[in-house]
């Protein structure tokens, strides 16, 4: 009976000064269960970038983005001003294209000599230009389409190797295919066609190269990115990870995805797009290194007419492009929301005061 006593004013007396008498409760005082140096990379929009001029468009889809060695963040937007250059701080550098006349302004790619390569779904084209907006060379015909070796049916993207080959998606028509040519424009070689099956496409939607010569080709509607050689091998396919609406590859080979989790292109005769915003980063050899997700933003119930009013810093409807720069900066272009965003990586925060 005294050993019970004491036990009950052992506890009781516990309780009134706040003692804890539980082994895990002193522990999780020494080790808290958050890292207190952090091993995740977090990202927060700078919601001051880009500036804009004011006589500069601001409306229109950005569908292509890329950034030079520069550090300069080229994009391609459907609208006045296609084609924009900022710096990674947000300084306006230079607009050009109202005068080519583009229709449906696609994919950007920056080639290794500098040149801007531009892909016109619209006029069924891609474009080398001067980085002033000259033109230089021109894949398939002006508002042609076909499936020879001469025309494409609305391409999407293109792949620009060290040797100046260049490797075209094509893309949203009936070829579903991948188009080779040299540095010179002759065609080289054609492989793919619309089917589920490995080396075949749903719908390629963007195409990056890496050191080594291997090409990641995004097959957006089917949610899986394919790897092939530059002779048309099928080398890999990673699925079920993300639908993937544009890559980008950094100096060391890591490729930067952005899109949607994965889901059916076509649900009960519909087409749900997408229902959040994602970005991604692999390894060549297909492991997830980094993800990151963005809140899916308000622009009304009609896409094509985006009430962009409602869209706060950091939301977005329609990823569709993204490229990172030498310091990590993540910069993103979308579709319905008619913008581009920079997202900064975050490592350490300073703590909240209490």
């Amino acid at each position: 009976m005294i050993s019970q006593t004491r036990i009950f004013w052992s506890l009781l007396l516990a309780i009134a000064f706040g003692v804890s008498l539980s082994p895990t409760s002193q522990l999780s005082a020494q080790n808290p269960g958050y890292a207190k140096e952090p091993v995740i990379t977090e990202y927060d929009v700078d919601p001051s970038w880009p500036v804009r001029p004011d006589e500069i468009g601001a409306a229109g889809w950005v569908s292509g983005l890329s950034i030079d060695d520069k550090d300069q963040v080229w994009f391609f937007r459907k609208g006045p001003d296609p084609v924009q250059v900022y710096t990674s701080d947000g300084k306006f550098v230079r607009s050009w294209g109202n005068d080519h006349n583009f229709v449906n302004p696609h994919h950007l790619r920056i080639g290794p000599d500098g040149s801007i390569w531009l892909a016109d779904f619209g006029r069924h084209v891609v474009q080398k230009f001067t980085v002033e907006g000259k033109l230089l060379q021109t894949l398939g015909v002006l508002d042609e389409r076909g499936d020879d070796n001469d025309h494409f049916d609305r391409p999407t993207d293109m792949a620009i190797t060290p040797a100046g080959d260049v490797f075209v998606t094509d893309g949203y028509g009936n070829n579903r295919r991948i188009m080779h040519f040299d540095s010179d424009g002759k065609f080289v070689k054609t492989w793919g066609e619309y089917g589920s099956a490995p080396g075949s496409f749903i719908l390629p939607h963007s195409i990056v190269v890496d050191s080594k010569g291997k090409l990641y080709v995004a097959d957006r509607n089917s949610g899986r990115i394919q790897v092939f050689d530059q002779s048309g091998k099928y080398l890999d396919s990673w699925g079920n990870v993300i639908m993937p609406w544009g890559l980008s590859i950094t100096k060391d080979d890591e490729l930067w995805v952005c899109g949607s989790s994965p889901h059916w292109w076509l649900r009960d005769g519909k087409y749900p797009e997408f229902k959040d915003q994602v970005f991604m980063k692999f390894s060549t050899d297909g492991r997830v290194l980094q993800v990151w997700q963005i809140p899916l933003g308000d622009i009304g119930d009609n896409k094509n007419k985006p009430d962009t009013s409602r869209l706060k810093p950091g939301e977005a409807v329609g990823v569709h492009c993204i490229a990172a720069d030498s310091k990590g900066n993540l910069f993103v272009g979308e579709i319905y929301s008619e913008r581009a965003q920079k997202f900064v990586p975050v490592t350490s925060r300073t703590p909240s005061k209490k």
